[in-house]
């Protein structure tokens, strides 16, 4: 059983309705709640006192260290039995911290702990890492995003991944780490025994100096399936070096997060050889690279190649023009694995989505989720995109966001959502402009056919 109460002003009489709800559920999440210290006593008692507890979140609530250590004392229960704790943006500083490790010792059924958001600091990081340290935690997932470490916490972290072997989460993006300091922990993390597999590194200070010991990780991490290293400097010189290893034989990467890393059309090069050779790799993001329509062609040819199995493929804002439309045409209609293709902020154009849609109709389309969203699009691309709602069975989500349609183009879309043979799920038009009187109709619509959402 969960109670998950999320944005909501806690009145005193609500407050005291949730109190004995808060001693009984398996799972309990009070998030965006304005509950600060004062309740926290309230929580404690509420948490002593179930024995069933598995997970609490409290995100995004200003309890403060006084009030983090009162919501931990609730948690010491000989009963206690909570796997995963969330204090996200609480308002956790280097002082709450020396009273959280030291408490994590007496809360050995604990595997997931989320601090992202809170001030910790180098000072908190080190006061962490001696109770993570400690042979009584046995904690599996650690998030630090956005916890104000710099280079000197990475010396303490490399100690907790190389003392730690249950470790197979790591987030510490979004940190003012540099090269040094990510070389420090990139290299404690290929000397642990931790059988590592989510590592998220971006904003993080990597650099294209620091992809040979990326590669030394992943050599010596080989379940690492999720690596995220989105806004780092990479460089084309970067992402060849990581290349290297993800076309090794044992690579099992699934997920590889690379926006906004200087990346090219060179870069696309060596990224269309692993495309064609890691069937393993499942999902890769390269939103915010100048990759230019040759880079699209070096991508959509890879693509094309029936080794290729890639099901997820987020290109937004990098640089495509309507020249590159004909190759993603022809991945449309060939590829069997691609169900996600998120092509927002280029510049397709009515004449470049008329030859993705060409692509679409055909019977072996496979994709779910198309993203088109500001492609500068305008009522003209309405017509192909109506005929694919209904020639296109598997389509599910379409963003067609912040372009210009207008109610005539709307229309023709509302003609084929009506129709049954439209399979879609979920229509995204947020600041799209339309007559009060084309809204209404697709308000209706809504309410006449359950299955499909409009986002607006």
């Amino acid at each position: 059983m969960s109670l998950e109460i999320c944005h909501e002003q806690l009145s005193d009489a609500r407050w005291m309705e949730l109190l004995p709800l808060i001693q009984q559920h398996q799972v309990v999440r009070l998030e965006f709640c304005d509950l600060t210290e004062g309740r926290c006593r309230d929580i404690s008692s509420a948490l002593w006192a179930n024995p069933t507890l598995t997970e609490l979140s409290l995100n995004h609530n200003e309890l403060g260290d006084a009030g983090v250590h009162l919501v931990l004392q609730g948690l010491q229960s000989p009963t206690c039995k909570i796997q995963s704790l969330s204090l996200q943006y609480c308002g956790l500083t280097e002082t709450g911290c020396g009273v959280l490790s030291s408490l994590l010792p007496s809360m050995p059924t604990l595997r997931e702990l989320y601090l992202s958001g809170n001030s910790l600091g180098d000072g908190g990081l080190l006061l962490l890492s001696k109770g993570l340290q400690d042979a009584q935690c046995h904690l599996e997932k650690l998030q630090l995003e956005y916890c104000n470490l710099s280079d000197a916490s990475c010396e303490p972290l490399a100690s907790v991944l190389k003392a730690k072997s249950n470790i197979k989460e790591l987030v510490v993006s979004n940190n003012d780490i540099h090269e040094a300091g990510m070389r420090t922990l990139l290299r404690g993390l290929k000397d642990s025994a931790c059988l590592l597999e989510t590592l998220w590194l971006e904003s993080s200070g990597v650099t294209a100096a620091n992809c040979k010991d990326l590669c030394d990780v992943m050599a010596a991490r080989p379940f690492l399936q999720d690596l995220e290293l989105g806004d780092s400097r990479l460089g084309d010189a970067g992402v060849a070096t990581l290349c290297s290893w993800l076309l090794h034989p044992s690579c099992r990467l699934r997920k590889l997060w690379l926006w906004e890393c200087d990346i090219t059309a060179k870069g696309c090069r060596d990224l269309s050889q692993v495309l064609r050779t890691n069937q393993n790799l499942k999902a890769l993001s390269l939103m915010l690279n100048r990759l230019g329509d040759e880079g699209a062609q070096l991508l959509c040819e890879a693509l094309q190649e029936p080794t290729c199995q890639l099901e997820c493929l987020w290109v937004k804002e990098c640089s495509f023009t309507a020249a590159c439309c004909p190759y993603f045409r022809a991945v449309l209609a060939q590829n069997k694995f691609l169900t996600e293709l998120q092509l927002g902020e280029n510049n397709l154009g009515d004449t470049g989505v008329q030859e993705l849609c060409q692509g679409l109709g055909q019977p072996g389309s496979v994709l779910q989720v198309l993203g088109l969203v500001d492609c500068k699009l305008t009522n003209s691309s309405c017509s192909s995109l109506a005929s694919v709602l209904l020639a296109c069975h598997s389509l599910r989500v379409l963003d067609l966001s912040n372009n210009g349609l207008g109610d005539p183009g709307a229309l023709q879309l509302l003609e084929s959502l009506r129709q049954p043979a439209c399979a879609l799920d979920c229509l995204a038009v947020f600041d799209v402009y339309l007559s009060s009187g084309v809204w209404d109709q697709l308000e209706a619509l809504e309410k006449e056919k359950p299955s499909l959402r409009i986002i607006s």
